[in-house]
């Protein structure tokens, strides 16, 4: 994992390099389109603020738990025994993301959705907001977690979830049989190249033209900067667009040439 510093520089780096958030000089009528319909849009949400209250209520929890850690682990809390709103503070995608998150479900209209890396679960609630149709299929390696998740999907009255617990490499062996295509794909479950790459390719098995993969942390370290090259490398990959927390991957084959977009957000 790079330091707080080293982020920091490339931060610096990727924000005055990439392309501003207002779609001036992106040529791509697809990427132009994203940005103004997704990326830009500021309407707020009923489900926001049911989202954000569970958030609230997860950040005052003193509750200790267990839990356990397949992936990378967490570089703020190296403890099994932590607090959740310890959890909830270091681990819960901030909201300008999550809510991205929603639009990108809401706006292409994903029917199958899967999440690697469920965590306490808002998340996975505003996936599940973001259309009525949908099905939600969620992955968490941690017992204490998952029933923390299963309750605020309770509380959020979401019936189209279904989380699957355990360490990822037996639970995903049985996801075959749940479903044979995906449409969304947001894997935030094990920061490791090795880990990203193998679930990637799982899921272009059951991926579509329409299939849209999301990367979480693509440069949160060496390993995972890698890992992100070698998928925009991959021959079935024709856009990707780069947000610096976030990567996006389209496999549209209607694109003529492969295209790579960094864009401010």
């Amino acid at each position: 994992m790079y330091s707080a510093f080293q982020l920091a520089k490339k931060y610096l780096r990727y924000y005055i390099s990439a392309k501003n958030s207002k779609g001036h000089g992106v040529h791509s009528p697809f990427v132009f389109d994203f940005i103004i319909h997704v990326l830009n849009d500021h309407k707020k949400y009923e489900c926001y603020d049911i989202a954000e209250l569970l958030r609230k209520q997860l950040l005052a929890n003193n509750t200790i738990i267990e839990v356990e850690d397949f992936g990378a682990g967490s570089a703020v809390i190296p403890f099994k025994n932590r607090k959740v709103k310890d959890i909830a503070s270091s681990s819960l995608k901030k909201k300008k993301y999550a809510r991205l998150l929603f639009r990108i479900a809401k706006y292409y209209q994903s029917k199958t959705i899967v999440e690697l890396g469920t965590s306490l679960g808002i998340t996975t609630c505003y996936l599940a907001f973001a259309y009525i149709n949908s099905r939600v299929f969620t992955f968490e390696g941690s017992h204490s977690i998952a029933q923390i998740a299963l309750n605020n999907f309770k509380q959020a009255h979401l019936q189209n979830i279904d989380l699957i617990e355990g360490n990822f490499e037996k639970t995903l062996s049985g996801f075959n049989n749940k479903t044979d295509k995906v449409e969304l794909v947001f894997i935030d479950g094990n920061h490791r190249k090795e880990a990203t790459l193998k679930y990637f390719d799982f899921f272009l098995k059951k991926s579509s033209t329409q299939t849209i993969f999301i990367f979480d942390d693509i440069h949160w370290s060496r390993e995972m900067e890698e890992a992100w090259k070698l998928i925009q490398q991959n021959s079935s990959v024709t856009l990707t667009i780069d947000l610096f927390f976030m990567g996006l991957v389209f496999l549209n084959p209607d694109f003529k040439f492969k295209q790579h977009f960094t864009i401010r957000f």
